[in-house]
């Protein structure tokens, strides 16, 4: 299982292709959408220096519906759009974060921890989530997968 802490993290710029998609279709759809996305940043020296792929999802409503999904590298500048690859960012703010250590299969706990922290702190989603990809490792129980939930800030006490 994955342990949960709080923390403030700040944006990170992507290159990204969006899709909307159910989610049980994400693992169909980020590997052509990733896709075009490298072979844009191989394009653009300095673009890329070392960045990870990074995916954001943000819940359409109603509940249930499809996910809004960013499909990035992390890069070191802004640039301009180029056919369907932009550049984006992800959430900033205070987030729940778990890294789990396993292959991708089992990503779930991360998610998993992720709910069980929400609900013994008393703390509220604030709908976004992304995926921190680490760099592959020969044995998949050694890859690390950064989760993170944006959370809702905590009500001022009145006073």
């Amino acid at each position: 299982m994955s342990d949960v802490e709080a923390q403030t993290v700040q944006a990170r710029t992507l290159a990204a292709v969006r899709r909307e998609v159910a989610p049980r279709d994400v693992g169909a759809a980020w590997g052509p959408a990733v896709g075009k996305v490298w072979e844009f940043i191989r394009s653009q020296p300095g673009l890329w220096n070392g960045g990870h792929n990074i995916f954001v999802y943000r819940r359409q409503h109603p509940q249930g519906a499809l996910l809004q999904c960013d499909f990035g590298v992390e890069v070191t500048r802004r640039f301009e759009r180029n056919g369907e690859v932009y550049a984006t960012e992800t959430p900033a703010g205070e987030a729940a974060v778990a890294v789990h250590r396993g292959p991708y299969n089992t990503l779930n706990e991360a998610y998993e921890a992720i709910g069980a922290w929400l609900t013994a702190n008393r703390r509220q989603s604030a709908g976004a989530t992304w995926e921190i990809y680490g760099d592959p490792t020969p044995d998949p129980a050694d890859t690390e997968t950064t989760v993170l939930q944006l959370l809702e800030p905590r009500p001022t006490p009145l006073g």
